[in-house]
């Protein structure tokens, strides 16, 4: 067995809810470079049609925009908007993870075998149930990720982001791309959790691994190419409408068709290696982490609760 041996009692809520929020922080640190330079190729080109866009190109490919980041703008700026990604995977991941298991039960009504459909039905409801939770902070995240030093600062801190924004765009501001947002959590926790879920159960039951890091890493990984390739499209347009200024667009269902029309079907697929090496990395950190950090607070727990 590799890693913190697992124990016969499974985890409860309070520790999923708990191990889901830090694991997904971790992650978040390792690779938060990776996601900004996914933003920056993300908005890139959107006032600009195809011809000017690809040709006028500031970045180009995940490496040339995080060199690019760091001659122009100082190795900081890779990690623009890192307290509230960190805000936003506390409350966010807490949410959509660690409440997945507690809500595939409630719908299988305790049964051990789980469908694919209760298993995408409760993938949905998480992912949803978690942008209500913590919208503001993923704008403000990507507002932060957005902002080049070259262009002018928006905003000079995270509570001057939610200040500024909630001042100037009202209440709503906070808000904004919440439909998209919750389309693509929906799409994301689903491809994942799900996939992640079933990769892992596959894997156990033809006794091709162990319940154990190398297994963990396998699905994870499977989950985030997965995910990758059916989100970006989702996750483009939520980041193009999350970062666009009061009024440019009249909704994510707008700012779609205008970047149909100006920069052609590629575009939503933009940052596609960035968001794929973000999120293969990210799930592969993630998944490993939490199943390592809710098997080590079950030890803790059963250890403080056996007699002496």
């Amino acid at each position: 067995m590799v890693g913190f041996k697992a124990t016969d009692i499974p985890p409860t809520a309070t520790v999923k809810f708990l191990g889901a929020g830090t694991a997904a922080c971790i992650a978040d640190l390792i690779t938060f470079p990776l996601d900004t330079a996914k933003v920056r190729l993300q908005i890139q080109g959107e006032s600009q049609g195809p011809v000017h866009a690809t040709a006028g190109a500031q970045y180009r490919g995940v490496l040339g925009t995080i060199l690019t980041m760091v001659r122009t703008e100082g190795p900081r700026s890779l990690y623009n908007g890192l307290v509230a990604g960190l805000q936003r995977q506390m409350s966010f991941a807490s949410v959509r993870i660690g409440l997945y298991d507690s809500v595939k039960q409630f719908y299988t009504k305790g049964s051990e075998h789980a469908s694919i459909g209760s298993r995408l039905l409760a993938g949905s409801t998480t992912g949803a149930l978690a942008v209500a939770v913590a919208q503001p902070t993923d704008v403000v995240k990507v507002r932060f990720q957005a902002q080049a030093r070259a262009g002018g600062r928006r905003y000079q801190s995270t509570v001057d982001a939610y200040k500024t924004i909630a001042r100037e765009e009202g209440f709503g501001g906070l808000w904004k791309g919440t439909s998209p947002n919750v389309a693509r959590n929906a799409i994301v926790n689903c491809a994942e959790l799900v996939t992640y879920d079933l990769i892992k159960d596959a894997l156990l039951k033809a006794n091709l691994m162990t319940d154990d890091l190398p297994c963990h890493f396998t699905s994870a990984f499977g989950a985030g190419f997965c995910t990758t390739v059916i989100a970006s499209p989702v996750d483009v347009v939520k980041t193009r409408y999350m970062n666009s200024a009061l009024g440019q667009y009249s909704s994510a269902g707008h700012c779609a068709l205008t970047m149909l029309q100006k920069e052609g079907p590629r575009a939503f697929y933009k940052g596609f290696m960035p968001s794929f090496l973000r999120l293969g990395s990210w799930n592969v950190v993630m998944f490993v982490t939490y199943e390592q950090l809710k098997r080590a607070l079950m030890a803790a727990c059963t250890s403080r609760e056996a007699p002496f």
